[in-house]
């Protein structure tokens, strides 16, 4: 029909999760901008009459009766976050904080042009809506969508709990299908901020950019090995360090400090002595080169495409940092450990502890003062371990002089050998689809270990769809795999 537009997901089954996950997607939701989709998860809920909870946080809670017949079954909480990784390609126009999303469909791929997708959590959403706008038989059903999850797990962190019932929840916050999650790391955000005074320097004025790289998420994709534009844009800094005189005008990385950075840029003021500005210029040039070469060789099987060019130059007098307080942070980029840390003896293949260094700016710290500040998320499934790797990163700070500050430190979720819940859905899958799921437990960070904590006997399982490349704009969604989770969820809350 003439004037009315067709939705990107129309008939793409199933159709009321699909329907629900577009809507969402309308509205800009990343992590730290979940106002309006907090709000929106409340009119749907008073729309449709429904018992629900909204906190300070943005958190919201939405409760569905037992359908009949199932009034004396244990009720069951669904959960997932509303907040995703707001990520875009350098040439997107999409604004992340106040446009919806792009999406497209690619035979069985469901992705969002030139952007991040949010299949992370947004699926879990999807689902929880179409389970309460339809008509299915369930126990009573606690929907609970956390805000921030994606930078701490605040909203977890500042749940109120009273209003639930359930001792089992179901997690939909995975990205394989046919995986039980039963166990995950807990993490921590160290961040540093390296602070000076400022001065005037005339020299050239050089912009360099990292870029090229993959990236992911550095929970899921760490063992990977792949490139992280802040670790290289230290090393670069350093390499240029050692022959000439390097001032700080300005750093920026990475979009958040649980995505791998693919890009990273500097502006710098660089001078030497005995050396012209074209000599820098020519010198800069050649440091670059060598470090492509060397980054293509280190890198050929994981960034093939990783890049570090020189986006500008010419003669200029900018406020830099002072050559004391630049030379420290030059040491502290450099020195930043990344990757993977320890891997697991219990559990093969799967990684202990690891870090990322995930975020990068220098701002104004005060009239005369600029700080160099870095966001660092740290996971480990041994909580020792984890605080150990929080030490030397204090350490490493303490003797570049910056000062530090621990947030969004939350526990990991334990696996246990006895969990009904796991056994129950682990017999409808397996009578579903002729082979029984893999359990298992990642080095991501879900929101069942706070809400354990929060919840004494809380029986925990985590399941989604089969997602790539999450937190970068070459996420994808499967179509197929999304309608299968959804007639393996219906199922299982027909038999609990």
């Amino acid at each position: 029909m003439k004037g009315i537009k067709m939705r990107v997901l129309e008939n793409i089954k199933p159709e009321n999760v699909f329907f629900y996950f577009e809507e969402i997607c309308k509205i800009p939701h990343g992590s730290g901008n979940t106002g309006q989709i907090s709000d929106y998860l409340v009119k749907f809920a008073l729309d449709r009459g429904l018992e629900h909870y909204q906190d300070e946080t943005g958190n919201v809670i939405i409760i569905k009766e037992a359908a009949e017949g199932y009034e004396d079954h244990g009720p069951v909480m669904l959960q997932g976050h509303m907040d995703m990784v707001a990520v875009k390609r350098p040439d997107s126009a999409v604004d992340m904080k106040s446009d919806g999303l792009l999406l497209a469909v690619d035979g069985d791929k469901l992705y969002a042009e030139g952007t991040s997708l949010g299949g992370d959590d947004g699926i879990a959403i999807a689902y929880g809506l179409a389970l309460l706008d339809g008509n299915y038989k369930h126990p009573r059903i606690e929907l609970v969508v956390t805000v921030d999850e994606e930078v701490g797990m605040d909203g977890a962190r500042a749940l109120d709990a009273a209003p639930l019932k359930a001792k089992r929840l179901i997690n939909l916050d995975s990205e394989e299908e046919g995986i039980f999650l039963s166990g995950c790391a807990g993490g921590a955000r160290v961040n540093m901020q390296l602070s000076g005074e400022t001065v005037r320097k005339k020299g050239l004025l050089c912009e360099i950019h990292v870029g090229g790289l993959k990236g992911g998420h550095s929970g899921g994709e760490i063992h990977k090995e792949r490139g992280n534009a802040i670790c290289i844009l230290g090393r670069l800094l350093n390499r240029l360090n050692l022959d000439m005189d390097v001032f700080i005008n300005d750093l920026n990385g990475g979009v958040a400090d649980n995505a791998i950075p693919t890009d990273a840029r500097a502006k710098l003021v660089l001078m030497g002595e005995g050396m012209t500005d074209e000599a820098c210029r020519e010198k800069t040039e050649a440091l670059l080169k060598e470090l492509n070469g060397e980054l293509k060789e280190e890198l050929a099987d994981k960034d093939e495409n990783v890049c570090v060019e020189m986006v500008s130059a010419a003669v200029s007098e900018e406020e830099v940092l002072c050559a004391d307080t630049g030379k420290r942070a030059i040491d502290l980029l450099c020195l930043l450990p990344y990757g993977v840390q320890a891997m697991s003896f219990a559990m093969p293949g799967l990684v202990e502890t690891s870090l990322n260094p995930g975020l990068l700016s220098a701002k104004e710290a005060g009239e005369g003062q600029k700080a160099v500040c870095v966001g660092i998320s740290v996971r480990s499934s041994l909580e020792s371990a984890k605080k150990a790797l929080i030490d030397r990163l204090l350490c490493l700070a303490r003797m570049a002089g910056a000062e530090t500050e621990i947030t969004g430190d939350y526990p990991g979720w334990a696996f246990k050998s006895s969990s009904p819940l796991r056994d129950k859905m682990s017999e409808v899958y397996e009578r579903m689809y002729g082979k029984k799921p893999v359990i298992s437990a990642i080095h991501a960070g879900v929101e069942c270990g706070l809400l354990a904590h929060k919840i004494p006997g809380l029986d925990c399982v985590s399941i989604g769809p089969d997602m790539k490349n999450i937190h970068t704009f070459e996420e994808e969604l499967s179509i197929s795999s999304t309608a299968g989770v959804w007639d393996f969820l219906v199922t299982v809350l027909e038999e609990l």
